[in-house]
Formats: structure tokens, sequence, C-alpha cells
């Protein structure tokens, strides 16, 4: 009778053990699994900037939602290129940011302004300047956008308000850590910078 208890006992314990084997391989399995899921739903979660707003993106949508980027990517070069302040430094930074956004036509309006002292006056009057976007208008077939703004001058004695119409050209390319949206704007032209207002502080 002892040694069948034995021999029961033993058999009990090699089921519980093996037993315990599989349902610890089933959880290292299962373990594995989700973790490979978590990671392949992160990829596919992109971020874009929409107005300097992050939206998350699902990857299977980033077609659909590539309009957005484009429109974002030229609401973000206006505001870098022509937000200003009488800071010599904040202007070359915000001016170098924004020409890794577009092309030579960028870098040719940016020495023509330089050439003509826009930026030294805006430092010595102490003025800012800021645009105000009113809508982009994007052609996605012909890869060509239009951006209709206002920008507005403030110095101590007046504020003045141009237009600011722009159009130009859309090219893909990687995403970089200076180009996110991986957008490189091209043959980019400036319409109408007319005066639409001036009027005095004092």
């Amino acid at each position: 009778m002892i040694v069948k208890n034995i021999e029961q006992r033993i058999k009990v314990n090699k089921a519980v053990s093996l037993a315990c084997i599989i349902f610890s391989i089933v959880v290292v399995i299962a373990g594995f699994f989700f973790s490979y899921q978590l990671v392949e739903d992160s990829r596919k979660s992109i971020y874009v900037l929409d107005n300097g707003v992050p939206v998350l993106v699902q990857q299977q949508d980033l077609l659909l939602n590539r309009e957005v980027e484009y429109r974002s990517q030229v609401e973000y070069f206006h505001r870098l290129f022509f937000t200003l302040v009488p800071d010599d430094e904040y202007i070359r930074n915000n001016t170098e940011r924004s020409l890794y956004l577009i092309d030579d036509s960028g870098k040719k309006e940016y020495a023509n302004l330089r050439e003509k002292g826009y930026y030294n006056q805006i430092v010595s009057s102490n003025a800012s300047v800021s645009v105000q976007v009113d809508s982009i208008k994007i052609n996605t077939e012909l890869m060509k956008f239009q951006y209709f703004g206002k920008q507005i001058i403030s110095r101590r004695s007046s504020v003045v308000i141009r237009n600011l119409i722009t159009e130009g050209g859309m090219e893909n390319m990687a995403r970089t850590v200076n180009n996110g949206h991986g957008v490189k704007l091209l043959d980019w032209r400036i319409l109408d910078n007319g005066e639409i207002s001036n009027k005095k502080r004092y």
C-alpha cells in the first residue's frame, strides 16, 4: 500500500510539474506575442503637426491625411520665415529652420531681404512681425499650393498690416529631424505683399 501511494504521488507530482511547465511556456509565448503586437501598433501611429498641434494619424490612413501634412508644412514654413522679433539670434535661428523646408527659392528671398536691410530695420526699430493665415489651397494632383494671409508689423508708433499671398510647388522627400513632414516646398514666390492699413498708436 505504501509503495502504491508513493507511486501515485510521484505520478501526481509529475503531472503537476508538467502542467506548470506547459502553463509557463504558454504565458511566455503570450507575453512575446502581446509585446510584438504592441510594438507593431506603435509603429503604425504617426504624429503630424496641424497648425502646430500634434495630430495622431494611423499609418494606413497616412496617404489619406497627406493633404493635412502639406497644409501644415506650408503654414509652418510661413510662420517660421515671417515671424520676427528684434533679436538677431532669434531671426537667424527661425530662418535657418525654415530653409530646411524649402528649395533655393527660399534662400534667394532671404538673401534679397537681408541685402535690402530688412532684418536690420526690424532690430533697429524694435519691431516685431507676425503672420496670420487666412487660408491655404492645396492641389495634390499638381503638387501646388497657395497661401493667403496677413503680415502684421508692430512698431512703437504704428501697426502695419500687409497682404501676404504666396504660391509654390511641393515635393515628397524622406522625413528627417529638420523636416518631419517629409515635404519640400519648391519655386516659392510672393505674389502680393501690399500694405492694407497703417494705424498710428499715438
